[in-house]
């Protein structure tokens, strides 16, 4: 097709030059710079994080200059306890070509390939979700099955290493995990969490076509469980505390005196509770003077729907702007709203 032939033509010639820009020109596009810094880590424990974890010494590395490290003597430590590491923080721009322009054989701020591969990916996944605004197209789907799958696998081991080994196989076999994944662990079997582990099993029973029927026990304990807990904090922290905000004097009184802007909020919040509760209420017909009641409360309600809407829209446009400020500032090097790149100008 015409349209499809011309689209590939347009993005072949971005392509290009997006190519040329960053590898033909003296500015370039995309990069990353980073600073090489040498840590000295050691291992701690504090009484306060036991306590937290009921009595479990939980043993992490901190940097030596860290707070948690004040009191320990570096030369008394063993060489278990003490690691030479070399970290690489991200720099600006201006911080690479300040340093190049006083020595231009240091090695300490260098260019960051894999972080530069990293805004590319970025920049590309970006426009592949963008190009849904034209149409439905491949670029889209690929973006989207990656998008997906690689979150569904990154909160799997998320939820396998913070979730299933701490909270059950640590609670179950803490030797095992103590010796294989947290050092640090001290702990007691606790025969109590086999009941989750039963259960947990019984969900993949969800995956059998003869045994499915077993997922759906533990699936109704969890489901009423999570309901019951959820109902309770619910009316605490939503339904009661909305009667209780509701609650307030129609005439507020400030030294002595009526304020009358804290008053008129009053007023209009009693009316709107009172016009919203009336449209709702249908045993009697909205006529009259509950009809137009009700009326006042689908202006109330309208307004606040509008501005919940409204409110969203904003979060929306605030990230996508976000999106755009990357694409034009980080990948095209088009902007430079922070300074980040002003040495450039003046070096070259």
């Amino acid at each position: 097709k015409r349209e499809t032939l011309i689209w590939s033509v347009l993005l072949v010639l971005g392509f290009l030059g997006l190519t040329g820009r960053a590898l033909l020109t003296d500015r370039g596009m995309a990069n990353v710079y980073v600073r090489a810094v040498d840590r000295t880590l050691v291992q701690v424990e504090t009484e306060a994080e036991a306590a937290e974890a009921g009595g479990v010494l939980s043993k992490r590395w901190v940097d030596a200059e860290a707070p948690e490290a004040a009191d320990l003597d570096l030369a008394s430590l063993g060489a278990d306890q003490v690691r030479k590491v070399t970290t690489y923080e991200q720099v600006l721009p201006n911080d690479y070509y300040r340093a190049v322009s006083e020595d231009p054989d240091q090695a300490q701020i260098r260019w960051s390939a894999s972080r530069t591969v990293g805004v590319w990916v970025a920049a590309i996944f970006t426009l592949a979700i963008f190009s849904f605004l034209y149409k439905d197209n491949v670029f889209y789907k690929i973006a989207e099955s990656i998008l997906v799958g690689v979150s569904a696998g990154y909160w799997m081991v998320v939820g396998f290493w913070d979730i299933i080994v701490p909270n059950l196989m640590g609670k179950l076999w803490p030797a095992l995990v103590k010796g294989w994944a947290m050092p640090g662990l001290e702990a007691q079997p606790e025969p109590l969490y086999w009941v989750p582990l039963i259960l947990g099993v019984m969900l993949v029973w969800r995956l059998s076509p003869k045994g499915s029927w077993i997922s759906r026990w533990p699936l109704a304990f969890i489901i009423g469980t999570t309901a019951g807990l959820r109902l309770i904090s619910f009316l605490h922290a939503n339904f009661l505390a909305q009667i209780s905000n509701s609650i307030v004097p129609l005439i507020v009184m400030e030294g002595g005196q009526v304020d009358i802007a804290e008053s008129v909020r009053s007023l209009v919040l009693i009316v709107g509770i009172l016009s919203c509760l009336v449209y709702f209420f249908f045993s009697f017909e909205h006529k009259g003077a509950v009809g137009k009641t009700a009326k006042l409360g689908i202006w109330f309600l309208m307004i606040t729907f509008g501005a919940g809407f409204g409110y969203t829209v904003m979060g929306r446009i605030a990230l996508l702007a976000i999106r755009l400020e990357f694409l034009f500032d980080d990948w095209l090097w088009l902007i430079d709203p922070s300074n980040a790149r002003i040495l450039f100008s003046a070096i070259s």
